[in-house]
């Protein structure tokens, strides 16, 4: 009987160590979200009309496109993100497409207290 729990233990430790290092490979992966969209579609509630990413890639594209970092997607649309692209080690994102922001001593007038 104690082997068998003993077992199960261990088992247990191998699949969470499996679920922890997945995570970490996602949250470190070194290109950021982005999604191809047509500059000229903005529309207030939808956001950007995604494009094929082919129409980034080429400067004889039919739509007026470039990459967008960021947002969420519905749909076809993406909306939240930034025409930017983070920079690395920026301290993660909120999904805004902005880092995180942090102030202190000598922080200048962009400081945000911490």
């Amino acid at each position: 009987m104690e082997n068998a729990r003993r077992r199960l233990r261990s088992g247990t430790v191998v699949l969470g160590g499996v679920g922890l290092l997945a995570a970490a490979l996602t949250a470190c992966s070194s290109e950021p979200d982005k999604r191809c969209v047509d500059r000229g579609s903005h529309h207030l509630a939808k956001g950007y009309k995604v494009v094929s990413d082919k129409n980034c890639r080429t400067t004889k594209a039919a739509v007026n496109a470039d990459w967008y970092y960021g947002g969420k997607k519905k749909g076809s649309w993406v909306d939240g993100g930034s025409f930017t692209k983070p920079r690395k080690g920026s301290g993660g994102s909120s999904g805004d497409g902005h880092g995180v922001h942090r102030g202190g001593f000598g922080g200048g007038h962009h400081s945000s207290g911490g």
